[in-house]
């Protein structure tokens, strides 16, 4: 049976994320290792996942313990490799066989399945209306979408921020080339973008939080009002699902109930390991976080509705040019369940 749904954001379920550039390690191979001590004395299954880092419902079932309870179930453990960051690479890290989950948007998962993917989505929450945007700097004298005419951009290639910055373009009947976009990773933007370098920054939360709780910055349009289908996915290594359904489905038991108590008590998922230091979210920001995680939802299953959108997206990057040709999502999805 379909778990209830309720309104979800990308914010919410930065699941794995903390704002780090994936640092994967080979790890050699995901099989069961040598441990006979699973539910009927089976092998341990290892599966690899980018370390959360300080904030979100991954880094609570870390520090708690919670999560290893829920896979042991199944017989599994995990391994925290690297830690998360853009899609892209962990994507390619995935196809590598040197990780097994992580989670992206489906702007950036398009662009790594018009490669040779060798993943596939098994969750998915609703785009992210309030905590994604086009964010301009206080006093930029930049008051809507046609004010970016003749002006600099900054977004990251193929992924969330080219694709809010072409379909704010796009809704308000500005060609695309009007707006000049500046290639940029998300992690080295922020530098940029305070220096005055770009006029404005197409983000997701994950970075817009911090430069909202500095009170110098705001989007000039948000998520609901670009009319973004940009949801965030979780991606599972295809091997990995063939071999072990058992705990990618829990793992999604896991991430739903989790989401749900963070959007109940987001609080409680900010500052998980320490309150202070750069991975630390305070002030101001922490109180914008919180503001965008109340209103998000929770980790679903991928239904028929989605996937809708889901194609709609891959025929906006087909159209824009991002890929070369409209990529079949549908390909490359998992029905959580039904996996078992």
């Amino acid at each position: 049976m379909r778990l209830p749904r309720s309104p979800r954001t990308a914010a919410t379920t930065a699941l794995l994320t903390v704002s780090a550039l994936v640092a994967l390690t080979a790890c050699g191979t995901s099989e069961a290792d040598s441990a006979q001590d699973g539910p009927g004395g089976r092998a341990t299954v290892t599966v690899r996942i980018p370390d959360p880092g300080n904030s979100g419902v991954l880094a609570r079932g870390k520090k708690d313990g919670s999560l290893d309870k829920a896979l042991a179930k199944v017989g599994a453990e995990v391994k925290w490799t690297g830690s998360a960051g853009p899609f892209a690479p962990a994507a390619q890290a995935m196809n590598a066989d040197q990780l097994d989950i992580a989670t992206g948007s489906i702007t950036s998962g398009i662009t790594s399945l018009a490669q040779r993917p060798g993943f596939k989505f098994f969750t998915a929450v609703d785009p992210d209306a309030a905590g994604e945007g086009i964010l301009v700097r206080d006093g930029s004298g930049i008051r809507s979408v046609a004010d970016l005419v003749g002006k600099k951009v900054a977004v990251n290639q193929g992924g969330t921020g080219e694709y809010l910055l072409l379909k704010a373009l796009a809704k308000a009947g500005i060609p695309a080339d009007r707006v000049t976009r500046v290639y940029l990773r998300p992690d080295q933007t922020a530098a940029v973008f305070n220096a005055g370098k770009v006029d404005a920054w197409a983000v997701w939360a994950t970075y817009a939080v911090a430069e909202i709780g500095s009170g110098k910055a705001h989007f000039v349009a948000d998520g609901a009002a670009i009319g973004s289908d940009n949801y965030s996915l979780n991606a599972v290594r295809t091997d990995f699902a063939e071999q072990h359904p058992e705990v990618v489905e829990a793992l999604y038991r896991y991430l739903h109930d989790a989401s749900a108590e963070e959007k109940r008590n987001p609080a409680a998922y900010l500052n998980v390991f320490t309150d202070v230091g750069p991975t630390a979210v305070t002030g101001r920001a922490k109180e914008v976080q919180t503001e965008f995680t109340a209103q998000g939802g929770t980790v679903d299953p991928i239904g028929p509705e989605d996937i809708t959108r889901f194609k709609a997206v891959a025929a906006f990057y087909a159209e824009q040019k991002v890929t070369r040709t409209e990529v079949d999502v549908a390909a490359h999805l998992l029905d959580v369940e039904t996996l078992t």
